[in-house]
């Protein structure tokens, strides 16, 4: 459809055709405000505004974006008749909006899942978080999150923001996580990541093979196409990555890498600007890499990035002393390894 078809098509138009291809979230016809309906007057200052932005001005603590969504939905209506969302108020008309809860909206509920305690006390808790399970509710993951899992295992952690989580680590990478369990606590630990004192060494097995230690000095951003993706980027944020060889295989490489700064995707992003992508890395690879042909197979069907939050080191928020915890290889990584030594012992 061209521009000129489009700017043809009613809002009247465009709400029937939400109606037909969302069927699933229409709502029963209602002629009459429902009981839990917002009622307003519309003022005569907003006379000759859209609905929609008239609506912005009445319920600013919700999206112009949501609000316009309500309308669509027949969520919204005006003197009794359901709203369309350009159509224009003149003041003194009656308005009925019914909101629409979102999973955002919703108070975070506690969930019994089980935690990989490697240390806890009165005010920290450190985790080795496994491979699927996602730090803070999000979009399309709003149960079943390490904060849920928090808020169920100390309650006390509901009165600390964000369940007292201060990093993250991405769904599919494993490893070791500190949590703050009261907010004098947080705010010691986050001030500790700013001043990067706190230190991170994950294990990653790249594509290629990497012959020496290195650093990757780039700033990541948001990738300019992609949404979903970070890079590195100029306008990007600063981010240094420190790089160690750990052990050396025909076509991939198991290294050690050490965070400066703590960016989204850091190390997935300056290993792929290094041609050095993560195993697995659905996100990050580029079609099918060189490496030895025996181990393709293998190193291709690896489900997820091989990467593994290893070591933690902090000072303590209460005490000031210096701690650390390391976490083994988990068991797919363990495995992935021990699958490679054996098909090049067997190709010798």
């Amino acid at each position: 459809m061209n521009k000129l078809q489009a700017d043809n098509v009613s809002s009247k138009n465009t709400a029937k055709l939400w109606r037909m291809t969302e069927p699933e979230k229409n709502l029963p016809d209602y002629n009459a405000p429902d009981e839990d309906s917002i009622h307003f007057v519309v003022p005569e200052d907003c006379a000759g505004l859209r609905l929609d932005q008239t609506l912005a001005r009445l319920m600013p603590e919700y999206s112009r974006s949501r609000l316009q969504e309500w309308i669509l939905q027949q969520r919204v209506l005006l003197d009794d008749a359901a709203a369309i969302p350009r159509q224009k108020v003149w003041g003194g008309e009656k308005l009925a909006v019914l909101p629409q809860t979102q999973p955002s909206d919703q108070p975070y509920l506690p969930e019994d899942i089980a935690l990989d305690i490697v240390h806890e006390d009165d005010e920290i808790l450190v985790i080795n978080k496994p491979v699927g399970l996602v730090v803070h509710p999000g979009s399309g993951n709003w149960q079943g999150t390490l904060l849920n899992a928090l808020l169920h295992h100390a309650k006390q952690l509901e009165d600390v923001p964000r369940a007292g989580i201060v990093h993250r680590l991405d769904k599919d990478t494993s490893g070791l996580l500190v949590v703050a369990k009261t907010l004098v606590s947080q705010t010691h630990l986050v001030r500790q990541l700013q001043e990067r004192s706190v230190k991170r060494e994950y294990l990653a097995l790249v594509y290629g093979e990497l012959r020496s230690s290195g650093t990757v000095d780039a700033p990541i951003g948001r990738h300019p196409t992609n949404r979903i993706k970070m890079a590195v980027t100029e306008t990007g944020k600063p981010a240094v990555t420190h790089y160690k060889v750990e052990k050396a295989y025909p076509g991939c490489t198991l290294v050690r890498c050490v965070l400066e700064t703590g960016r989204t995707h850091q190390i997935r992003v300056h290993m792929s600007h290094l041609k050095h992508p993560l195993v697995g890395d659905a996100v990050y690879l580029k079609g099918p890499q060189k490496c030895a042909p025996q181990l393709r197979e293998l190193l291709s069907g690896f489900p997820r990035q091989a990467l593994h939050a290893t070591r933690l080191a902090l000072d303590h928020p209460a005490s000031g002393v210096r701690m650390e915890w390391h976490a083994p290889l988990p068991e797919d990584m363990r495995q992935l390894l021990v699958q490679i030594e054996r098909v090049l012992d067997e190709a010798e």
